[in-house]
C-alpha cells in the first residue's frame, strides 16, 4: 500500500515538474523597453553604482 502511495505521488511530481518545464514565458512585446535594455547592461551599471557609493567610504 504504502509503495503504491509513493509511486503515485513520484508520478505525479514527474508529470507537474514536466508541465513546469514544458511550459514557456510569454514573447516580450515589440515595444516592451525591457528589450532595449540588457540585462549585462543593467548589472554593471547597479555593480558601478556600487562601487560608487561604497568604495568611497573604504580607505585602505
Amino acid at each position: 500500500m504504502a509503495f503504491s502511495k509513493a509511486l503515485f505521488l513520484a508520478v505525479v511530481m514527474s508529470v507537474f515538474v514536466a508541465v513546469i518545464s514544458a511550459a514557456e514565458a510569454p514573447a516580450p512585446s515589440p515595444t516592451s523597453p525591457a528589450a532595449a535594455v540588457s540585462p549585462s547592461f543593467v548589472a554593471g551599471v547597479l555593480a558601478a553604482g556600487a562601487a560608487l557609493a561604497f568604495g568611497s567610504t573604504l580607505r585602505i
